[in-house]
C-alpha cells in the first residue's frame, strides 16, 4: 500500500490500538505505507468529481509531508491548553522537508520497515511523550545520521544547533552497555547514574524510545540476541525510564522484555489479564467511559469545576508476575489489576483549593453510587496527607457482577494541582529507584533535569501563529511563505525542490488541487486537499 489521497474519514489517522500498549503505537504497516513505489499513483476526486491522479514524486512527497506534520502536532497538542508556537511548527516543518527524501532514498532496514516508517514512529512516540519540537526533529533525523548520508554539521546548518547538539548527546549513549564488561546489578546501577549525571535528559529520553522501537520489532533477530537485548533492557533502560519519569516507556520495556525472557510466563499472565477484556472493547474503558458521563452529568459538579479527566491503566504483565512471585499469590488474589484516576480542575479563584477538594469528596459520592466501596482499603490523603505533602483519595471498589467475579478496581481522586505536585515527589523517589542512592543527589539531579526542560521550552516559545484555530492551518501558512494568503505555484514549486523533487512536478499538483482555475491556492482549497490526505 502507499499514501492515498481518499475522501474524508471520522477516525483517526491512528486508531489507539485494542489491548495494553500504553503508548500509542502506529502499526508497522502504517508507517511502510509511507514507502512511496514511483510507479504508482495517488488518486482523488476534484471539485468537479472527476477522478484525477498524483502521478510525480513531488506530488507524493508533499502528501507525505502534510500527513507526518499534522499527525504530530496533533498528537502533539493532544493534551495542552496552549497552541505550539510558530518556532516549532517551523522547526518540525523544515526537519520534515529535509528528511524525507533523504530517508525515501535509503534500502529498506533489516527488519522490513522503510527508513521513513522507522522514522516517523519514532517520532510519534516523542510526540505522545509531550517531548518538544527539538526532540522530536532529534527523533526523526536519528536515523538520516544513523545511515552515514548526513553529517552533524549539515544537520547544524540545515537544521539548527540546538538539534545538532542533542543529536550529537544522544550518539554518545548508543551502545552505552558496553561500557561495562558484566551487566550486574551493581555495574548496571553504576552505568545508570552515569548516564543521569552526565547526558541531556532528552537525549536519554530519544535513547531510550530507539530502544523502545527496537524492542517492538525483534523478532526478525535470533533468539539469542533476542534474550541478550531484552536483559540489557531489563537491568539498564527500563529502570532509567522509570527515573526520568517516562513510566509508560518503563512499563512497555519491561513487558516486551519479559515476554522475550520469559515467553511461558509471559503467556501465562496475558492470558489471565485477556479475561478482563470484554468482546468489544477493554473492560477497563467500559467503566471509565461509565464514570466520565456519571461525573460530567452532576449538576453540582458542572458548578465548581471547569474539567474533568479520567484516565485508566491495566497492572503491566511484568509487574503482575513479580507481585505473583514475590508474595506467592493466587492470580484471582491480585487486586490492583484495574485503576483508574480521576483528575479535576476547579473553577478559579480565591478559594480554588478548597472547592477543588470539595469537588473530590463530591466525587467519591458519586463513585460510591455506581459501585461497592471497600472501606478497609480507602484512603483519605487530602485530611490525611503523607509527610511529602501528598494529597488525593483512594478508593477500592468491587465491580463484580451477577454473571462474573471480577478484581477489585483502584480509584484515585484528586486535583489537577494535587496531580502535579505528586508527580513532583514521584520525580525524586524515581530517580531514588533509578539508581541515585542518595537522595538529596536525586532531588539535586531532578531540578537540574527540569531546569533543561524549561530552558528548551523557552527556547522554542514565541506568539502563536495569527491563525490557530484549527491546527491545518499551520501548513497552509508554513507554505504561504509571502503571507498574502494565498499557495502561489512559485511557492509549491519551492517546496517541491526542497524535497528533492523537480519544481515542474507542482503544476500537476497545482491543476488538481486549484478548483477555480486562478493559479493559485486559497486556504480552502488546500483545506480541502488536507481532509483527503490518509496515510
Amino acid at each position: 500500500m502507499e499514501p492515498r489521497l481518499i475522501s474524508p474519514a471520522p477516525s483517526p489517522l491512528f486508531p489507539k490500538p485494542n489491548g495494553t500498549l500504553l503508548i500509542e503505537p502506529p502499526s508497522t504497516s502504517t508507517f511502510a505505507n509511507l514507502h512511496v513505489k514511483r510507479r504508482r499513483c495517488l488518486k482523488m476526486s476534484s471539485s468537479s468529481g472527476t477522478r484525477m491522479t498524483l502521478e510525480q514524486p513531488g506530488g507524493k512527497m508533499v502528501v507525505e509531508l502534510v500527513g507526518a506534520f499534522n499527525e504530530l502536532t496533533q498528537r502533539i497538542m493532544r493534551h495542552r491548553s496552549t497552541v505550539l508556537s510558530t518556532s516549532s511548527s517551523r522547526l518540525l516543518f523544515k526537519t520534515l522537508k529535509f528528511s524525507i527524501p533523504i530517508l525515501h532514498s535509503l534500502p529498506l532496514l533489516p527488519d522490513g520497515r522503510s527508513p521513513l516508517s522507522k522514522a516517523l514512529s519514532i517520532a510519534i512516540i516523542l510526540a505522545d511523550l509531550q517531548m518538544d519540537a527539538e526532540a522530536i526533529s532529534a527523533g526523526i533525523l536519528r536515523e538520516v545520521i544513523d545511515s552515514g548520508t548526513i553529517t552533524l554539521h549539515e544537520v547544524r546548518d540545515r537544521v539548527g544547533t540546538n538539534t545538532s547538539h542533542l543529536l550529537h548527546e544522544s550518539m554518545r549513549l548508543k551502545n552505552i552497555s558496553s561500557k561495562v564488561e558484566a551487566l550486574d546489578d551493581e555495574s548496571a546501577s553504576a552505568l545508570r547514574v552515569f548516564c543521569l549525571t552526565y547526558y541531556d535528559v532528552r537525549a536519554i529520553i530519544l535513547d531510550l524510545v530507539l530502544k523502545l522501537d527496537l524492542m517492538r520489532h525483534l523478532d526478525y533477530l535470533p533468539r539469542y540476541k533476542q534474550q541478550m537485548i531484552s536483559v540489557e533492557v531489563m537491568k539498564i533502560y527500563a529502570p532509567l525510564a522509570h527515573a526520568v519519569g517516562t513510566n509508560l516507556l518503563c512499563l512497555e520495556l519491561e513487558d516486551l522484555a519479559f515476554q522475550y525472557l520469559f515467553p511461558h510466563s509471559y503467556l501465562y499472565v496475558d492470558t489471565w489479564l485477556g479475561r478482563h477484556e470484554t468482546v468489544s472493547k477493554p473492560l477497563l474503558d467500559v467503566y471509565k467511559e461509565q464514570l466520565l458521563e456519571s461525573l460530567r452529568s452532576d449538576q453540582y459538579l458542572s458548578k465548581i469545576v471547569e474539567d474533568i479527566s479520567v484516565e485508566g491503566r491495566y497492572k503491566s504483565r511484568y509487574s503482575t508476575m513479580k507481585k505473583l512471585l514475590r508474595d506467592g499469590r493466587k492470580p484471582e488474589e491480585v487486586n490492583d489489576i484495574l485503576g483508574l484516576r480521576v483528575i479535576l480542575t476547579p473553577e478559579s479563584g480565591v478559594n480554588s483549593s478548597a472547592i477543588g477538594e470539595k469537588a473530590c469528596y463530591r466525587v467519591r459520592e458519586i463513585i460510591q453510587s455506581l459501585w461497592k466501596e471497600l472501606p478497609s482499603r480507602s484512603k483519605d490523603y487530602i485530611m490525611r496527607p503523607k509527610g511529602n505533602g501528598y494529597k488525593s483519595l483512594h478508593m477500592s471498589v468491587d465491580i463484580s457482577d451477577k454473571s462474573r467475579k471480577r478484581p477489585l478496581m483502584e480509584i484515585q481522586i484528586r486535583t489537577a494541582e494535587m496531580d502535579m505536585l505528586a508527580a513532583g515527589g514521584t520525580a525524586s523517589h524515581a530517580l531514588y529507584k533509578g539508581g541515585l542512592t542518595d537522595p538529596e543527589e536525586a532531588k539535586r539531579l531532578k531540578a537540574i533535569m527540569m531546569a533543561a526542560s524549561e530552558l528548551a521550552t523557552l527556547r522554542l516559545k514565541d506568539f502563536p501563529s495569527t491563525n490557530q484555530t484549527d491546527h491545518r492551518n499551520r501548513v497552509f501558512h508554513l507554505l504561504d511563505k509571502n503571507g498574502d494568503g494565498k499557495i502561489s505555484i512559485d511557492e509549491l514549486m519551492e517546496v517541491m525542490e526542497e524535497l528533492g523533487a523537480e519544481g515542474e512536478d507542482a503544476r500537476e499538483m497545482m491543476q488538481l488541487l486549484d478548483s477555480n482555475f486562478d493559479g493559485l491556492l486559497s486556504s480552502d482549497e488546500f483545506d480541502l486537499f488536507q481532509k483527503q490526505v490518509a496515510i
